[in-house]
């Protein structure tokens, strides 16, 4: 390579890193994997390394990746957050231990080992106990102040019990979205037509950057500490430094080991290749450290990362499968969906054979022809994704995949959704998948709960002509229902029971149940809340609507065109005369109790009177506190039927009182 193709080459892989750096860290939303950027990256680090007139003080080479966000206040960094250098074989991580060995002219030294949590780093400084401040890892050194949702994370302490702790002390590790937690947002969004979170690290990262503590509070993300800093720390070795951290009330990897020999470090990869299919939260790699701190000091730094360390990245399971068609598929809220139809592949222990292709940007990125073999792997181990092409079977005179034009349903042109990626079907009222989405969704049980009609009964409803509109749900009889086929007499019972009852559904279930672009379950909540009824909801300006609490001018100006649309104007009237209830209760009207002031609140079991859902509304409405877990700052625990033993044995062990059903419901009488 000569030098102006040295040149021309470095200066497109310092393009290429920036953009990923920022799709990685700034909008959690990468393109490529984490194997792909740290190979450009090593290129980058050799072609400048040979070509020394060509360095930068600014290159991607020179610096940590950026999660710096506008909206938070930016912290330097007391000491700087280093990334660390990866590895993607064991025999790269021989080599690293040869060389620390070599470093310390052969002086014993032991490696603790770690999992290498997937999440979003952070930094935490307590001050006599007490959590004072919390930082993103931003560029290495400086980030962003996120204190306040951190301290939504239950399982961070706030306050540390009385202990062998420094004065003031960093602590440092990753913020993470469970697994279980993860799946069930991904969900929802589904359900929403919202864009999914790629893996629970992303979702992680996006949840710590939102601006309202509350929803991230909803989220319930967890973390794991790895790293402890301070002027005078417990001990020299940073193993035991971490079994204090976790004495203190810090939540630290039981997984992690001292290991004393090149084997022991080999067998340690080799058993958790395996055992991280198995952890409740998602990992990405291992980590080995030098134990000793003093050993750490004397092995350094180089100019991005810790000589006494190194990560260990487990390669993703990945297979190559025949592509069969591209379809494309139509949502609720109009959204085409590009999917990729596979030859079945075994992959993670199960069967792919769809996999999104997300939109057209992915699809022309990717470059995809007819009948490609792709790469497929699972993100996180459970959401199949494409990652690439073998350009070596690709078939001659193939023709790339073009994303349509028309609706595949119903053949009206697409619209490009302004300054997103999505296409979208504009004809909302005449597109089958989006009427019978609608009517599903309304009669879902968290919206509408009307038992006997999922997709394929509202489809069938829709074929036969009698639900066009969810309005027409309330003009069904005995005798409209009678002779379809699949429905019986015991599912139109439930049916008519079904839409009976939702006449009493509250109002801000209605609002949520009704589809307006936007607007899911919290915000749904938030606002028939804030307006109390539909008429008022309807005689709103958009500047009106934007200053309802989580409404922004997007969001306000979609109820805004919703609620003026005459075929939507024509629903709500028909709701509204069929009983459909269309503005908060009396008890939800009123003003604000102060019965709970000041009071921290825990619900445990199940409940007659109430559901748990509607006690914590109770609670919220008298001015108390919801929480998920026991602790001294309780006040006391609602204690329904079926409460966990694990509960009412903290509760004894801190003397937290237990109050019944009847006994709370009394308290707020009197």
């Amino acid at each position: 390579m000569d030098n102006n193709e040295a040149k021309h080459r470095i200066e497109t892989l310092r393009e290429e890193l920036n953009r990923h750096n920022r799709a990685y860290y700034v909008d959690s939303n990468p393109e490529i994997s984490d194997k792909e950027f740290d190979m450009m990256m090593k290129e980058l680090e050799q072609l400048e390394e040979e070509f020394p007139e060509y360095q930068d003080s600014l290159s991607p080479t020179r610096r940590v990746g950026s999660d710096l966000t506008k909206g938070f206040e930016h912290v330097v960094h007391a000491r700087p957050m280093m990334s660390l250098s990866n590895s993607y074989s064991i025999e790269e991580v021989d080599e690293w231990f040869e060389r620390i060995s070599k470093a310390l002219g052969g002086e014993k030294f032991a490696v603790c080992s770690e999992l290498k949590f997937d999440g979003t780093s952070i930094s935490i400084t307590y001050v006599n106990g007490r959590l004072t401040r919390a930082v993103t890892r931003g560029d290495g050194t400086q980030g962003d102040d996120v204190t306040a949702n951190v301290k939504t994370i239950r399982s961070i302490p706030l306050q540390l019990a009385p202990g062998d702790w420094p004065e003031e002390f960093e602590i440092r590790g990753e913020i993470l979205m469970p697994w279980e937690v993860f799946e069930k947002l991904n969900a929802e969004r589904a359900y929403n037509e919202e864009p999914l979170f790629a893996n629970p690290r992303n979702a992680a990262s996006g949840t710590l950057k939102l601006q309202d503590p509350r929803e991230v509070a909803r989220r319930h993300l967890d973390a794991r500490f790895y790293y402890l800093l301070a002027d005078i720390l417990p001990s020299d070795s940073h193993y035991e430094n971490m079994q204090k951290a976790a004495a203190w009330g810090f939540k630290v990897s039981k997984e992690m080991e001292m290991l004393h020999s090149l084997e022991e470090v080999n067998e340690f990869i080799n058993r958790w290749d395996e055992g991280r299919r198995h952890l409740p939260v998602a990992t990405d790699g291992l980590v080995f450290k030098v134990d000793s701190l003093k050993q750490q000091l004397n092995l350094g730094y180089t100019a991005k990362s810790p000589r006494w360390a190194i990560a260990y990245k487990f390669n993703p399971e990945r297979a190559c499968t025949p592509l069969r068609f591209v379809s494309f598929e139509t949502g609720r809220m109009g959204i085409v969906t590009p999917v990729a139809n596979l030859e079945p592949v075994l992959l993670s222990g199960t069967i792919v054979k769809r996999a999104s292709l997300h939109n057209d940007d992915i699809i022309q990125e990717l470059g995809i022809h007819s009948g490609d073999w792709l790469y497929v792997e699972k993100g996180g181990e459970i959401i199949p994704k494409i990652t690439g092409v073998d350009m070596d079977k690709r078939q001659k005179g193939a023709e790339k995949i073009e994303f349509v034009k028309n609706c595949p349903e119903c053949g009206t042109p697409l619209e490009r959704i302004f300054g997103e990626a999505a296409w979208c079907c504009p004809n909302h009222y005449g597109c089958r998948p989006q009427i019978t989405g609608k009517i599903e969704h309304f009669c879902a049980r968290r919206m509408m709960n009307i038992d006997g009609i999922g997709e394929e009964t509202a489809e069938l409803l829709f074929d036969r002509g009698l639900v066009t509109r969810i309005a027409d749900l309330y003009d069904l009889t005995t005798e409209k229902l009678s002779g379809i086929d699949r429905i019986g007499e015991k599912t139109i019972t439930r049916i008519l029971t079904g839409i009976a009852e939702s006449k009493k559904i509250p109002f801000e279930r209605v609002v949520y149940a009704l589809s307006i672009p936007n607007v899911g379950e919290t915000t749904a909540r938030r606002l028939a809340s804030a307006v109390k009824s539909m008429e008022r909801l309807r005689a709103m300006s958009v500047e009106e609507l934007t200053a309802v609490p989580d409404v922004g001018p997007v969001i306000a100006q979609c109820i805004y065109d919703y609620l003026r649309d005459p075929i939507n104007i024509d629903n709500i009237d028909r709701l509204t005369a069929a009983g459909v209830t269309m503005q908060l209760s009396e008890e939800k009207m009123k003003d604000a109790g102060t019965h709970l002031a000041g009071k921290t609140i825990v619900i445990s079991g199940t409940f007659a009177h109430h559901s748990r859902d509607e006690y914590k509304e109770i609670i919220e409405r008298e001015g108390g506190k919801n929480s998920g877990s026991i602790s001294k700052k309780t006040s006391f625990v609602l204690a329904g039927e079926n409460m966990g033993p694990a509960k009412r044995e903290k509760c004894e062990s801190l003397g937290i009182p237990m109050i019944t059903e009847e006994e709370f419901l009394d308290m707020l009488k009197k």
